[in-house]
């Protein structure tokens, strides 16, 4: 475990940031561009754990896959292995083994895939056993659970016989994933078109054609940056490099966030210049399409003293550790809280006459999640500082330290 300490800032900041490549689009492009013969020339990879395993297991041809603590990874190879009538064993660490891959084995099993659990039912470790076409045309898949299992149907769907339609069921969350997944497929030749009104996907079956692939700058990595921004001294700013104007992933909903919290963003050709601007009294969102924001925005709301009121965050409890739970036990430290006010389906920022940011040598708890380090590192913004495993950033920015010691003392 690598424990540092982050020192407060005192005076504002001014900074040019050369954010890490999109993890969601790196891992798309991979499995992408495997499906079309991986004669394609992908620039700008992620250098996150998470892409580096699955260009590793990609690149050998071996009988266990181990993808260790990546989702992503874990669930689109799955079916690119299954689909591809490989024979493999994928597994991955302890909390990757109780992390439910139920709902897209039945869907590839349906699509005539055998795939066999090795322990718990619904869970890996899976045992894959080849692949022969069921004449499904028609699944039918739940639209409120991880947008990375209907993805990872989606990507395959190009390779079958017939195609594929998938019907979606109840809620949809996190559309804006599945969205990218689409204009993705559509880069490397797919017919793909999506009613969203009837909660259908047609594929039609015809073969990848093999292309080149520039990957955008991550707006998740983004959020870090503007939680900084908003929480810095008066007159800090930011412009951060690599981001589009009209961007494929969902966490480009940072922009509007923001505003009501306190940060404009400018458009500069390059990327986005971050200034700070006054503060919404209340605040209010629905982050059933960008789940991976809600940790950083509970610290700023929380900081700030802004009333907020959360909501599509049931997700977080499924994630590399109990998000919620996280979130809820290092703002107590600073006798601050993420309520729950509806079971599982409503949360609200509490601060009170007790809570104070400014208490020197907080330790902030990581839980095994990069998420959770990089949302509590900005309140550094307010006190001296401790985060007790900050090695686990290399799951998604690996140089977010590095980054962040361009304006700040980290020891």
């Amino acid at each position: 475990m690598k424990k540092l300490f982050l020192h407060k800032i005192t005076q504002p900041f001014q900074a040019q940031i050369q954010l890490p490549a999109s993890k969601s689009e790196s891992n798309r492009a991979l499995i992408l561009n495997a499906l079309a013969g991986g004669t394609g020339s992908l620039s700008n990879l992620s250098e996150a754990r998470d892409t580096q395993t699955m260009q590793r297991l990609l690149q050998r041809d071996e009988p266990v896959a181990d993808v260790l603590d990546a989702g992503t990874t874990m669930r689109f190879l799955t079916a690119y292995y299954a689909a591809a009538n490989r024979q493999k064993v994928m597994t991955g660490t302890a909390r990757m083994q109780e992390r439910p891959i139920g709902i897209l084995v039945e869907a590839l099993r349906e699509l005539g895939a055998r795939i066999t659990y090795q322990n718990k039912e619904g869970y890996p470790p899976l045992q894959l056993e080849g692949f022969s076409y069921a004449g499904t045309k028609d699944l039918t898949m739940r639209g409120d659970v991880s947008s990375q299992f209907i993805s990872a149907i989606l990507m395959i769907a190009p390779t079958l016989p017939e195609g594929l339609t998938l019907h979606l069921t109840g809620q949809l969350g996190s559309i804006p994933y599945i969205e990218m997944t689409i204009q993705q497929m559509r880069q490397f030749g797919a017919d793909v078109t999506a009613d969203w009104e009837n909660r259908q996907i047609r594929v039609a079956a015809q073969p990848y054609q093999s292309s080149d692939y520039a990957v955008e700058s991550d707006w998740s990595a983004a959020s870090y940056w503007y939680s900084l921004v908003a929480l810095g001294p008066e007159g800090s700013e930011v412009e951060l490099l690599g981001l589009k104007e009209n961007s494929l992933q969902g966490d480009s909903a940072i922009i509007a966030i923001m505003q009501q919290l306190g940060v404009k963003s400018t458009y500069t050709g390059r990327g986005f210049h971050l200034t700070q601007i006054p503060a919404e009294k209340s605040f209010s969102w629905d982050f059933t399409h960008c789940p991976d924001l809600a940790q950083t925005i509970a610290v700023i709301a929380a900081v700030k003293g802004i009333p907020a009121e959360f909501t599509g965050i049931e997700s977080l409890k499924v994630k590399e550790t109990d998000r919620v739970l996280a979130i809820q036990q290092e703002l107590q430290k600073f006798d601050a809280n993420l309520v729950e006010e509806e079971a599982n389906t409503k949360y609200r920022i509490v601060t009170n006459e007790q809570t104070s940011w400014d208490r020197a040598g907080t330790s902030i708890h990581t839980y095994e999640d990069h998420r959770m380090a990089m949302a509590f590192a900005p309140l550094a913004m307010c006190t001296n500082l401790e985060i007790d495993d900050a090695s686990v950033v290399v799951k998604s920015y690996p140089h977010f330290w590095e980054d962040l010691g361009k304006i700040i003392t980290i020891s």
